[in-house]
């Protein structure tokens, strides 16, 4: 996953060139949708838009390609199962066991990942761009920055703020972390909140010889301490329009 979680296009495109002539096994799709029982079942490239599939034993099954956007898979069995290349945009995994299962540019964009255990699975080029609940082990505290960042670029403070959450959770020293969640508390009218972060930051920066992250840590603090009223009267730039595209000056933080 390190370093590919934000897109998957050539590898996607890959994939489809290559299994365009495989289709599903008709019958096993057949006995997938009455019994959820298909072990080490013939599915690529299956259509299963929005299944229920709660609790399915697909260990082993070769979903390759296969759409499963917005299906129910939560509980489902998918250990060892090759999903490469499969989409599964906004597909409820709650509990879903993937451990040893290839998910290989597989698009996970917006899905539901609380508890799902992933443990041993297969993950380069996987897009989790919006999903909820990924689990700490599975990113780097850069990876949750860099989807906070985005998210955060596309007005989904709420989301972004739980990306942050998480680069923190797993690195509670991520300066960078700590001065984006404020930003984006910032952008919701979270003022208190905000400057709490931007002070942190401050310190982590100033800590770790950091001068540029303290000046930029120090210039929003200024911002959050001048009335709202008096930038009016004087005229004065915010933060943001003083510094520009956000999301490109907090990608100066990302640890490497």
């Amino acid at each position: 996953m390190k370093n590919q979680i934000l897109g998957a296009a050539a590898f996607l495109t890959t994939i489809s060139l290559t299994t365009s002539v495989q289709a599903a096994n008709s019958e096993h799709i057949r006995q997938l949708l009455a019994t959820k029982q298909c072990q080490n079942c013939d599915l690529i490239n299956a259509g299963l838009v929005m299944a229920d599939l709660s609790g399915a034993n697909l260990s082993g099954a070769n979903l390759t390609g296969a759409n499963l956007s917005r299906a129910n898979l939560s509980g489902a069995d998918l250990r060892g199962a090759n999903l490469s290349g499969a989409s599964l945009f906004g597909v409820n995994l709650s509990e879903t066991k993937f451990s040893g299962a290839n998910l290989a540019g597989a698009d996970l964009r917006n899905s539901y990942l609380v508890n799902a255990e992933l443990t041993g699975a297969y993950l380069n080029g996987a897009n989790f761009q919006g999903a909820v609940g990924i689990p700490l082990q599975i990113a780097s505290p850069g990876e949750f920055y860099a989807l906070g960042v985005a998210e955060g670029q596309k007005g989904n403070q709420q989301q972004a703020i739980s990306y942050f959450n998480q680069a923190i959770a797993i690195k509670p020293e991520y300066a960078g972390a700590y001065l984006a969640r404020g930003i984006a508390r910032y952008q919701i009218l979270d003022r208190q909140g905000a400057l709490k972060d931007a002070q942190v930051a401050e310190k982590l920066f100033t800590s770790q010889n950091n001068n540029s992250g303290t000046q930029t840590a120090q210039a929003f603090i200024k911002e959050l301490q001048t009335p709202v009223n008096e930038k009016v009267k004087t005229g004065n730039s915010n933060f943001v329009d003083l510094f520009g595209n956000i999301g490109s000056l907090l990608l100066q933080f990302l640890p490497f």
